[in-house]
């Protein structure tokens, strides 16, 4: 019951609200023009969105576990190897998509093959006050009843920055203020749980 009550006020207060926001915050991260690769995208609500608002981006949703009611094309991978050639995509986009993989540093280095120019990440950071059990709850609440993995494995920031750090892609933007919820929630489920980034690809 607990749950059904969470996921009915997430459906109702948080999903439109949180396509909205991101899709805005990610639009001002693209590069002009840019063939964009979404791995994980869902239901292709975000990216549908986006390109909405950039139209000038070419947009590709890829999942490991496509959704029957996606809103836009979806092709299905295996979670590991994206089915791509190197360079194939400017931006590979990964929104809240790596903390569902097993292995999320080799799925970062899968999308640092796929992209020329830029990866553009939307995830948590594990840090502060009850962050992981926090994480945790709005992660079953937003993802179980679609399936998805969920192996909880959510980084604090310095792990995300040596990471990047190892694979030799360089912090260009981090922003972690980005008022996913409203105001009466940002308190507990925004502060700095949330972050988006955008590294470059090493030439």
């Amino acid at each position: 019951m607990l749950n059904k009550t969470a996921e009915g006020i997430h459906t109702k207060y948080v999903s439109a609200r949180r396509v909205r926001i991101l899709a805005q915050h990610l639009a001002a991260l693209m590069p002009r023009e840019a063939s964009v690769l979404d791995v994980g995208c869902g239901d292709g609500a975000i990216t549908q969105r986006l390109g909405s608002i950039r139209p000038d981006l070419a947009l590709t949703g890829v999942e490991s576990k496509p959704r029957k009611k996606a809103v836009i094309p979806v092709q299905a991978y295996d979670g590991i190897r994206l089915p791509y050639e190197k360079g194939s995509y400017d931006v590979v986009l990964f929104v809240d998509s790596l903390h569902h993989a097993d292995d999320p540093k080799r799925l970062l280095c899968e999308g640092g093959r796929v992209a020329r120019t830029h990866i553009v990440i939307k995830d948590h950071t594990c840090d502060g006050w009850f962050a992981e059990p926090i994480l945790r709850f709005m992660d079953r609440v937003g993802n179980a009843r679609h399936g998805v993995s969920l192996p909880n494995i959510f980084w604090p920031r310095g792990q995300w920055v040596e990471t990047f750090k190892q694979l030799r892609m360089p912090i260009e933007f981090w922003e972690s203020n980005l008022k996913l919820y409203p105001f009466w929630a940002n308190w507990l489920f925004g502060r700095s749980l949330h972050f988006i980034a955008r590294t470059q690809i090493p030439k």
